[in-house]
């Protein structure tokens, strides 16, 4: 399918194809017939895009720090590759849009295929297959033009933005800024029995609204007079100025005495208390479409707010638009500027980013299908495939991680880059021309039905790694799965049936920490001397957003399962056996489940009698250092500080190392899959990956219960 997408790095647009995204139980399918680029967001992008690095950092001084941030703790070399490869990823655009349903996830309700919707949000882009969230499409009334329904999304933002204001019938309202949303937000305010005012910078934005009747009064802002000022119960600033508090400004000046002034655009914030405390007004942001924007649960997983409790939300923001467009009372046609085909949109933002070209509406047409059910996937054979070793490998998932480690680390180690699936699709395409995939972009069934492969890398979402493993498994690839390599006792079970079929292809997982040099020589240290061991880690890791995928249970499963499963395979492969029994203790986070605690205590019991604990926190200085491992055995010691240096207690040779960058074992790990692929290796570590898995299951259950959780020693 053809998308339009933006290169980060100079802002050069282009109309790609790549493959159709993947839909999940709660997304819609939907084949898109028209998208509408919003001049005033969608400029922004592409302005921010075509900046100079200079310019680009001081429009987002925040990503200064945390690239900052990251030098302090990776070093130099790591995070040069982490922002080349952002600058150098495509990026989609676009967020209104609409087009017929052709399939719809399982717990997706009131959607049917074959329903014309409307579609909002970060996945509704310009593209010609989109996989929206359910949540985030509303159904097209009879009689509605699709193209006028893909303004849906900005007449939903223009709505709330009306709603945060209170307004009345007969009240006063005044829109500063006449864009598309300043012009949807004038008309909705007339449909509402207002009388409205209009405010603009340019003379021909207001002579559309005028001829549209949706103004009493008109303004251009040189002209506002005094007798304009302190008379406008609800001033809605729809502009798009970040660089100026001007709009706001008049705003303060438009608005009555204890009247509300209501932020929609993007404009400055440099607010002047003594003007509003000298009229006590309020001032309110709108974010974006309404009440459920943002929320994960809302969004993605299909939560809807009780209309007894929430009457507006985004979808019901989005449904009311359309509503008021088949009953006419709002219109749109005028406000349709220019049109482009899909295969021509790169053009259309010549237009964005010309001011002469008077842009209000562009709207994108795509060829619609006269079929609405989704091509079958071929038939995928209920045998097994085996393993054949060899060079050729297939990348499943393409996020930060992947592109700065496995990925040119696969390349490094000899293997060929052939296929790469990535949910979105174009993420997998930007990945193929970055990196140079010999088969380019493909869906995941596809990869993995291509016999030319012979291993596969599995760098999804954590709630994917056991699902995929198992399907590659079976598909007979063999397989570099990420950590953790599941959630759910379920998954491993299924792996490890998979992994008992006869000639099972080789399996390996992530846990990159026992490759390190500097593991390696504490492991050797101590095994100059016999009896159990002791390991202390302990892991400033640092806080993540509540909103953070690996905090959700569900999808990241939490710090622990997605990043203390690093430690306790660390602390089992330094004791040499394996663990008996754990217990742990968190702090749980307020309105959070417990298995997503950021701060806890692991204490893990090995069947030789060695102890292991793990520290985890988020609390700690960054001038701490972030990993410190600690091992005690006889008259032995090491202790490893991030992955950089060493000290060692006892024994011959050097006590002391230090490396040039930190090393945590991500190239050796890969270089040791290489050869297990090829077929002159066996995975390294099986048992024990299976055995910390287990472990992390196990450490799960302990913190839920509070309790220690014993697990069962395997027979020699």
């Amino acid at each position: 399918m053809k998308q339009l997408a933006q290169r980060m790095k100079d802002g050069r647009l282009r109309v790609v194809d790549v493959p159709a995204p993947e839909l999940d139980d709660w997304k819609v399918l939907v084949r898109t017939e028209a998208s509408i680029i919003s001049p005033g967001t969608e400029r922004a992008k592409v302005e921010v895009a075509r900046d100079s690095l200079l310019g680009k950092a001081r429009r987002r001084p925040d990503q200064v720090r945390q690239v900052l941030e990251k030098v302090r703790t990776d070093g130099v070399g790591p995070t040069i590759g982490a922002v080349r490869n952002r600058l150098e990823a495509l990026m989609p655009l676009g967020y209104c849009a609409a087009g017929r349903v052709e399939e719809v996830g399982g717990r997706v309700r009131d959607i049917r295929p074959g329903q014309l919707v409307a579609c909002g949000g970060e996945e509704a882009a310009h593209a010609e297959v989109l996989a929206v969230p359910g949540n985030l499409c509303a159904p097209i009334p009879d009689g509605v033009d699709v193209a006028n329904a893909a303004f849906t999304t900005l007449g939903a933002i223009a709505l709330h933005g009306f709603r945060q204001g209170e307004v009345v019938l007969g009240q006063r309202v005044a829109v500063v800024g006449l864009g598309l949303v300043g012009q949807l937000s004038a008309r909705i305010a007339r449909a509402a029995g207002c009388e409205v005012m209009g405010v603009d910078l340019a003379e021909w934005r207001l002579e559309v609204a005028v001829q549209a009747g949706v103004l009493d009064v008109a303004r251009s802002r040189d002209e506002i007079t005094r007798e304009d000022e302190d008379g406008w119960d609800t001033v809605l600033v729809t502009a798009a100025a970040p660089g100026s508090a001007d709009p706001v400004s008049l705003a303060t000046d438009l608005a009555r005495d204890r009247g509300t002034i209501v932020i929609v655009g993007d404009v400055g914030l440099e607010l002047d208390r003594r003007r509003l405390y000298a009229k006590e007004l309020g001032l309110r942001i709108a974010r974006s479409y309404g009440p459920g924007r943002y929320d994960r649960e809302y969004e993605e997983r299909g939560l809807d707010y009780p209309i007894g409790y929430v009457r507006w939300t985004e979808q019901r923001n989005m449904s009311e638009f359309l509503r008021l467009l088949a009953e006419k009372r709002v219109q749109v046609d005028d406000l349709v500027t220019h049109r482009f085909d899909i295969a021509d949109a790169d053009r259309a933002f010549d237009i964005v980013t010309d001011a002469e070209a008077r842009a209000l509406g562009i709207v994108i047409d795509y060829p619609i299908s006269n079929s609405v059910d989704r091509a079958e996937p071929p038939a995928q054979s209920t045998a097994r495939g085996v393993f054949s070793p060899g060079s050729r490998v297939g990348f499943i998932g393409a996020g930060s991680f992947a592109k700065r480690h496995l990925i040119p680390l696969a390349k490094r180690h000899g293997l060929v880059l052939d296929r790469v699936a990535t949910a979105s699709g174009l993420s997998a395409a930007s990945a193929a021309e970055q990196f140079g995939f010999t088969g380019g972009a493909s869906e995941v069934g596809e990869l993995l039905a291509d016999d030319a492969l012979s291993a596969v890398f599995v760098a999804t979402r954590h709630d994917l790694h056991g699902p995929l493993t198992a399907r590659a498994l079976r598909a007979g690839k063999a397989v570099f799965v990420e950590k953790p390599l599941c959630l759910t006792e379920r998954e491993l079970a299924e792996i490890e049936s998979e992994l008992e079929q006869p000639g099972a292809p080789p399996l390996m997982v992530g846990f990159n920490r026992r490759f390190a040099p500097l593991t390696v020589q504490l492991r050797e240290h101590l095994s100059g001397v016999q009896g159990p061991t002791s390991v202390i880690v302990r892991v400033n890791a640092g806080p993540l957003a509540s909103d953070h995928w690996l905090n959700d249970p569900d999808v990241g499963g939490g710090r622990l399962a997605g990043e203390g499963c690093h430690f306790l395979d660390l602390m089992s492969d330094l004791t040499g056996t394996v663990p008996v029994a754990v217990s742990v203790q968190g702090r749980p986070a307020e309105d959070r489940a417990l298995n997503t605690s950021e701060n806890f205590v692991a204490t893990v019991r090995f069947a030789d009698g060695s102890l292991g604990t793990l520290i985890y926190g988020t609390l700690g200085s960054t001038g701490a250092g972030k990993e410190v491992v600690e091992a005690h055995r006889g008259s032995r010691s090491g202790r490893i500080d991030d992955f950089r240096s060493a000290r060692f207690w006892g024994g011959p040779g050097p006590h002391r190392r230090r490396l040039r960058s930190p090393d945590k074992g991500h190239s050796e790990e890969v270089r040791a899959f290489a050869a297990v692929a090829r077929g002159e290796a066996v995975a390294p570590g099986l048992k024990a990956a299976i055995a910390s898995t287990r472990l992390t299951l196990a450490a799960l259950r302990a913190l839920e219960t509070g309790q220690e959780e014993r697990l069962s020693v395997p027979d020699r």
